[in-house]
């Protein structure tokens, strides 16, 4: 990827929504060349989208947790995360390395609505749970900085 593209990226990856004119003052680029270097990089799937960040406690789901999860029969199929597909509370899943096969993070209203949704994932997916509960989130959803290949950064 070429530097001016990473630098769009990572522009973007803090503001999805900053203009085509914002973004050209500061990568030194024309409107018309920053709109097409944009639609280049969808294209690639390099920007799969813009979302909205929402915060979850104004929305009600003041309650974030990680749930560690591990198939009960390990030789049963794994196909955990379409049998939980269907939980809106599940914001994410990961396939992990170690003694657990998926994370999930969750949010949910209370304690006993945590409680309901680690009783909906063990039925659902056969699984065991391990649940670490989110006490405060000092960062999250931080842009990365993409450094080109070969730069000083990566030499030393």
């Amino acid at each position: 990827m070429e530097e001016i593209d990473r630098r769009i990226v990572t522009l973007l990856a803090k503001d999805g929504r900053m203009s085509f004119t914002d973004l050209a003052r500061e990568t030194g680029l024309s409107v018309s060349a920053v709109h097409q270097r944009v639609r280049r990089l969808e294209k690639r799937g390099v920007l799969r989208g813009y979302a909205a960040l929402v915060d979850h406690e104004a929305v009600g789901l003041p309650l974030t947790a990680f749930v560690s999860i591990k198939p009960i029969d390990p030789a049963a199929a794994d196909d955990a995360p379409e049998r939980l597909a269907h939980l809106s509370a599940i914001e994410a899943c990961h396939s992990v390395a170690g003694d657990e096969s998926y994370i999930l993070k969750v949010r949910v209203a209370s304690p006993g609505a945590l409680e309901e949704l680690l009783s909906q994932i063990r039925v659902a997916a056969n699984v065991s749970t391990r649940t670490t509960v989110v006490l405060s989130t000092p960062y999250e959803h931080r842009a990365p900085e993409l450094i080109e290949a070969g730069s000083e950064e990566e030499k030393a």
